[in-house]
């Protein structure tokens, strides 16, 4: 079933709606955020349904056994934000990891799996904002995991792509078909997960953080030589924080504090507020580029890989208040180790670890660097836009670069989404996207940027990201756009 509504799209700015407005990465997604809003659900009520969902259209990108993060702007203007990511056991021995290659934890090791937070963050946040059950908020992810959904095209080919992290364990490989990815179309269930959906919206979080999941999740790690105990989960925990923030063209940008690396975006754009910033501007691209990686690079001082999958729901209801809702296992498949009967796998976050003894080194019951922005603007002191970006290292850059031609360029929004796209994959290497004019492209390569070399997990292919985002026009109306990259859609009310 095609959920996209042609009738609500206004390009290039993307989709118009006066009241309320969805922006997440799967129609179905879309299309159950959208129903909580006709139903009177609140903007967190909304974005809990969509991700949901998502875990269930994108097992490879996120689930229960992720991270979750977020950004709100209350009516009034007030914004705060969530942090919902998971620790390292609290049995992790410093020791053993320190006996690794150079004292990193692998990407795709039993010891790169931190507590899972979503599900905490769910109810942390539907305490605060929510109106509608939890029950009724999960009943669209639920039906789609039993009943089955159509796998996205972008999905599919993700799945495929990285099929090899499936191989390792047995759980997984039967769960997700090692070896004989699904093709995009096709119809896919999960029952397991479905269940454990059902429980959580029957008895709560402590159906995931006390119940099988934990206690299941425990054993697969431990059959795997791990740390992870069924106590890691019931002692886990969520927190609302303050926001970092700063001045952009009369904007007020807001990002999540560390332990993300959302401060990079805030350096970069530190750094270009007193300039020119002409689009057509070669020497404004590359300070562009030069700002972004000098913020990148003290963001993440300790850390050698911050790549990671992720999605993201953006959804601002009748009443003017505003989420930015992110949840990610990491790399795709996260640590590929299924949990047996629960259908899901748990994520690598500490992967984001240093070495043992740095400022971000693994140590138990320690949060890892982590690549999960949310992020939120107001102009003098209301809402204006709430955005996120998917993709790892690409989520600071890919925030910059739609701020530059939102903010300073002044481009209609599914433009700014559109248009093409840089990505640092070091200080010195830099990916460019076909469709950057020339004369910009020349400007970057002249500065010392070069083409990246080596095939990595993506086989070569740079990973440009994917953006949710929702911005009020100067008219009051709500503009919605989702990244093409993707296989998102924007919805209006």
């Amino acid at each position: 079933m095609d959920l996209r509504d042609p009738s609500d799209i206004t390009a290039p700015w993307g989709v118009i709606a006066p009241r309320a407005m969805v922006a997440s990465g799967h129609p179905l997604a879309t299309q159950a955020a959208r129903t909580v809003l006709q139903e009177g659900g609140s903007a967190v009520d909304a974005a809990i349904a969509a991700d949901a969902v998502m875990g269930v259209v994108e097992p490879m990108a996120t689930g229960i056994g992720g991270d979750l993060m977020a950004m709100l702007v209350q009516p009034d203007g007030t914004v705060h934000s969530y942090n919902g990511s998971g620790r390292a056991p609290r049995a992790l021995q410093v020791d053993a990891v320190r006996a690794l290659p150079q004292g990193r934890i692998p990407e795709r090791h039993v010891l790169s799996v931190t507590t899972p937070g979503a599900v905490r963050g769910w109810f942390d946040l539907h305490a605060r904002h929510g109106r509608l059950p939890m029950a009724r908020l999960l009943m669209p992810a639920i039906g789609a995991a039993r009943e089955g959904y159509r796998l996205g095209t972008v999905a599919a080919r993700e799945w495929a792509w990285f099929d090899s992290v499936l191989h390792a364990d047995p759980c997984a490989a039967e769960l997700y078909r090692a070896g004989r990815p699904p093709q995009s179309g096709e119809r896919l269930t999960n029952t397991a997960l479905a269940a454990v959906l059902a429980a959580i919206a029957q008895d709560g979080a402590g159906a995931f953080y006390e119940g099988a999941p934990a206690q299941e999740a425990a054993r697969a790690c431990q059959a795997h030589g791990g740390p992870l105990r069924a106590e890691d989960f019931a002692h886990h925990t969520g927190e609302f924080t303050v926001p970092l923030a700063t001045r952009f063209r009369g904007l007020t940008i807001y990002q999540c504090p560390p332990n993300t690396h959302g401060l990079a975006v805030l350096e970069a754009l530190q750094a270009l507020e007193p300039l020119a910033l002409a689009a057509d501007d070669p020497t404004a691209m590359v300070a562009a580029v030069q700002a972004m990686a000098s913020g990148l690079g003290n963001a993440k001082a300790t850390v050698a890989d911050p790549a990671g999958n992720t999605v993201c729901t953006v959804v601002v209801d009748e009443t003017g208040l505003a989420v930015t809702l992110m949840s990610s296992l990491f790399k795709r498949f996260g640590s590929g180790i299924g949990v047996p009967g629960c259908g899901f796998v748990l994520q690598n976050r500490g992967f984001g670890f240093a070495a043992p003894g740095q400022l971000n080194g693994a140590a138990p019951g320690r949060r890892p660097f982590h690549t999960v922005i949310p992020a939120a603007a107001t102009r003098e002191g209301r809402f204006h836009a709430a955005w996120g970006v998917v993709g790892g290292a690409m989520q600071p850059q890919g925030q910059l670069q739609l701020l530059l031609r939102l903010a300073a360029h002044g481009m209609p929004l599914q433009q700014a989404l559109d248009a093409p796209r840089w990505r640092l994959e070091s200080p010195t290497e830099l990916a460019i996207e076909p469709g950057l004019p020339r004369a910009l492209v020349a400007a970057l390569r002249n500065a010392g940027y070069v083409e990246p070399k080596g095939a990595g997990e993506l086989g070569g292919r740079s990973d440009f990201g994917g953006a949710q985002f929702v911005l009020r026009r100067p008219d009051g109306t709500l503009a919605g756009a989702s990244d093409r990259r993707k296989d998102g859609q924007a919805l209006g009310l």
